[in-house]
């Protein structure tokens, strides 16, 4: 059964007017890269609280989240007025299956994924596990505008940990930016311009993992069905393991 823990702000980084990363001190807690929590807020109305996935890696002393500000949302605003020592509550245990230990093994690991849905994967760059079962890591991160390309310090640090092991490649779709493709990512890899821009294949001897909007894994996922590769499902092991991110 989930229980609360208090947490306290130590910081609140705006990305831009509608990105943000929050981080929060807590208690310790265990839990395995790719999994969420519920962050919650006491209001008038009563507590308000909304699932997120983790950005930080496990053994990290701060909680991060990577939180896309809902205009009309009842959460986000919120979350995005904290300051530092502002304080909410934090579920534990971590919950969720989107984990490296669902996906069988394979010649490359494709982490695809659009807006927010990068932080489960930031949380995997973290761990030994990623690195030592995949000889080839392909961080895809898929944006409307330049500005939503987070988080781009931490993939250069470990492309220079891991030099040769993990490719990112950015897509953004409504501004032009150097070393960006611009399609939406089904389109990019049904003509194969994304796997000849990470130099890599994508067959059923891949792993893919898709985590993001509804619409892009239900495209992505129909295109990637149709070069041979199937849902992994814990009854019937396959190539591509889903997140419906909201």
């Amino acid at each position: 059964m989930a229980q609360w823990l208090s947490g306290t702000v130590t910081d609140n980084h705006h990305w831009h007017a509608n990105l943000f990363s929050v981080k929060i001190q807590t208690s310790a807690f265990d839990f395995t890269a790719g999994q969420f929590v519920r962050l919650g807020i006491d209001t008038h109305d009563g507590r308000v609280q909304r699932a997120y996935s983790l950005v930080n890696s496990p053994g990290n002393t701060e909680l991060e989240f990577l939180v896309s500000t809902v205009a009309d949302g009842k959460l986000s605003p919120l979350l995005q007025q904290l300051k530092m020592g502002d304080t909410l509550d934090v579920s534990q245990p971590a919950s969720g299956f989107f984990v490296l230990d669902e996906v069988p093994a394979g010649d490359n690991l494709w982490l695809m994924a659009s807006g927010t849905g990068i932080g489960p994967y930031l949380s995997m760059l973290g761990t030994t596990q990623l690195w030592q079962r995949f000889n080839h890591v392909i961080l895809v991160h898929s944006v409307r505008t330049i500005a939503d390309l987070v988080y781009r310090e931490l993939i250069t640090q470990c492309q220079h940990q891991y030099p040769g092991q993990l490719h990112y490649q950015p897509i953004v779709t409504r501004e032009a930016h150097s070393g960006a493709l611009s399609k939406r990512l089904p389109e990019l890899i049904q003509s194969g311009e994304l796997q000849s821009a990470c130099q890599q294949s994508l067959t059923n001897r891949s792993q893919v993992m898709l985590c993001g909007n509804p619409q892009m894994i239900t495209d992505t996922k129909a295109v990637l069905e149709g070069l041979g590769l199937t849902k992994n499902l814990r009854r019937s092991p396959g190539n591509i393991t889903v997140e419906q991110y909201w």
